[in-house]
């Protein structure tokens, strides 16, 4: 079949039209996912206690959304808090949650529960770290205000009757970093010992007392070494370093809890408490579990925050921040046991992760 001049150049402006209309379309749909994979930045700092629990969500989640990084970094929960709030953060990973003062002062802020975890007492004591010595609030505050002095104490020596307990100087070991861990300990010094609370309370700062002796350190990584390296120490640890306690040897103590039932930090004993005081969270989240009732309760568990704007800089990130903590609290996501059992934190109740989304969805 024969083609004329006029047909032959009016087939090729046809193709020429055809060719063109798809490369802009390709061009558009290349653009349009470009956009859609632009690298989204988010800055987590703060928690020492969290941090692991961060580290193990990060790699999955970056799996999942290859365009989202979350860079994590262990400050402590004071620098976590004030970055946060200063916008330096997208993320403040905090132990404790902000107070009434500071939440009327950045009314913009919301404390949104991750999950829920709890902090051990540990000692080093030549033999005797096999054992759980018993230990009470009471007792810590006279060994951290320096008025209980020697670990054969006749204070702690009649909570351990029939151990033989060493003519030796304690060693207390304090966070000097602003700490969620020093402000939970604190609490359960405060709640269950009156001279406490009148004199230095709970903070994630305090103006700790000037044992002789006593070290200060920065970060749980920081406590487990100063514990490890000093015997007849005692220090406050976050549980999710269990595993370097355990490596090596150190003992952990049973707490006396409010209803003056000794108790070891147990799955049972931890979800005892929050049975107890889960119920009473507020629509804001902002509350202590420390020191709950009931014979089981272990008396040292708290929420695991995230301090978080509800104002972000682009809706970009705040739909990415959105979903990630979306997918953090889910029992399927990043609350599933394979994410919690390693750092031996406990899954948030079914109601606190609807008061949780709810704080999650007003982030824009």
């Amino acid at each position: 079949m024969r083609f004329g001049r006029k047909s032959m150049e009016k087939k090729s402006n046809r193709s020429f039209r055809k060719g063109a209309v798809l490369a802009l379309a390709l061009a558009v749909a290349g653009a349009g996912s470009a956009f859609a994979a632009a690298q989204i930045n988010i800055l987590e700092t703060g928690s020492s206690l969290l941090y692991p629990l961060f580290n193990l969500w990060v790699p999955s989640y970056a799996h999942m959304h290859p365009n989202v990084k979350i860079t994590t970094q262990s400050t402590g929960s004071g620098t976590g808090i004030s970055q946060s709030i200063a916008g330096i953060a997208q993320i403040g990973a905090s132990d404790a949650y902000l107070s009434p003062a500071q939440m009327r002062m950045h009314s913009n802020m919301m404390n949104i529960p991750l999950a829920i975890s709890s902090q051990m007492v540990n000692y080093n004591v030549p033999g005797l770290n096999y054992k759980h010595l018993n230990l009470s609030g009471p007792v810590l505050a006279g060994i951290y205000s320096g008025k209980i002095r020697n670990w054969n104490d006749e204070q702690i020596a009649k909570l351990n009757p029939g151990v033989k307990l060493p003519n030796h100087t304690i060693i207390p070991i304090h966070r000097t970093d602003g700490s969620g861990d020093t402000f939970i300990f604190t609490q359960y010094l405060s709640f269950s010992t009156p001279s406490w609370a009148n004199s230095l309370a709970y903070g994630t700062s305090i103006s700790w007392p000037a044992v002789p002796g006593g070290l200060g350190a920065v970060g749980n990584p920081g406590m487990v070494t100063a514990l490890t390296g000093s015997p007849y120490s005692i220090a406050y640890i976050g549980v999710s370093y269990r595993q370097a306690i355990d490596q090596h040897h150190m003992g952990t103590a049973a707490l006396e809890n409010r209803d003056g039932k000794f108790v070891l930090l147990t799955p049972h004993t931890v979800s005892s408490a929050a049975a107890q005081m889960v119920p009473k969270t507020p629509q804001n989240e902002a509350v202590s579990l420390i020191f709950a009732p009931g014979p089981d309760s272990y008396p040292i568990i708290n929420y695991e925050y995230a301090i978080v704007s509800k104002t972000q800089p682009s809706a970009e990130t705040a739909a990415a921040l959105r979903e990630f903590f979306s997918w953090a609290i889910r029992g399927d996501g990043g609350n599933a046991p394979k994410y919690l059992n390693p750092v031996h934190f406990a899954p948030l109740p079914p109601s606190v992760v609807k008061l949780s989304q709810a704080q999650i969805d007003q982030i824009q």
